[in-house]
């Protein structure tokens, strides 16, 4: 008699899901590593496009990246003129509507200098919807102080978001020296670099509150001379040397990368 059993079924083999390295997972593996480069490249180049990043080309701060960090002498101006444009408008006039079209007119004059000499504009064009928005708050309200509303905002957005990278055990300033020093996120890893990071984001954190600290007194009591001279004051020359700062102890802490041989 012939054997009548039934065939057995046919399940899926599983080497159908394996690829060339035999491995089930290899496939994902690959992705997941392809992600996580890109992920690294993204943050690096983030990390290279910030004040220290500009700065890290040497071993020890120069004048010559420090001004780079800030976006160089014309950068500086297209910072800091608006503002004291203001200023002195204001001062000189104690009337709000000139002192408002001043600045306006002196950020739409650097956007366009800079589109006629086909150069970046992203700086100049940021920088004239920041006075355009504070000129709106201002002359909607008719209050000269309210022109210092969307700075109180910035500087309070900073120190929080720096604050709670802190209580989350990923402080800013360690991401972006990781990256810039070519250790990504092994530095949390390392008690000594993950300590320095928090406390250097701290200070961060310390020089925008204090920025809030010293200015909004002057807001609610209507010192618009004083409120926009501290603004200048607490501005670049506060930024500058704890940009400095920064550099010294992220060089400190965190090992040189090997150079490659010539031979």
């Amino acid at each position: 008699m012939t054997d009548a059993r039934e065939p057995e079924p046919r399940g899926v083999d599983p080497v159908e899901h394996r690829d060339a390295s035999g491995s089930p997972d290899a496939t994902g593996d690959a992705d997941r590593q392809r992600l996580g480069e890109s992920m690294s490249a993204a943050f690096g180049a983030a990390a290279r496009k910030s004040g220290l990043g500009a700065m890290a080309e040497g071993d020890a701060p120069t004048g010559k990246a420090l001004l780079l960090a800030m976006g160089g002498v014309r950068g500086i101006v297209e910072a800091i003129l608006p503002g004291l444009l203001f200023l002195v408008v204001y001062t000189l006039t104690l009337d709000l509507l000139p002192s408002i079209i001043a600045p306006v007119a002196l950020g739409v004059l650097f956007s366009v200098a800079r589109l006629v000499q086909r150069q970046p504009v992203t700086q100049a064009v940021g920088g004239l919807l920041g006075i355009a928005l504070s000129a709106a708050l201002a002359l909607l309200s008719g209050r000269a102080e309210d022109f210092y509303v969307v700075g109180f905002w910035t500087n309070g957005a900073y120190a929080v978001a720096l604050l709670v990278s802190v209580l989350v055990g990923w402080p800013v300033v360690g991401l972006v020296a990781g990256y810039l020093m070519g250790s990504g996120t092994s530095w949390r890893s390392h008690p000594g670099q993950r300590r320095a990071m928090r406390w250097l984001t701290l200070v961060w954190v310390a020089m925008f509150a204090a920025r809030l600290l010293v200015q909004l007194p002057l807001y609610f009591s209507g010192n618009v001379e004083l409120l926009g001279t501290l603004r200048l004051l607490m501005g670049i020359p506060l930024y500058a040397p704890l940009l400095v700062l920064s550099w010294l102890v992220v060089r400190a802490v965190f090992p040189k990368a090997p150079q490659a041989s010539t031979e």
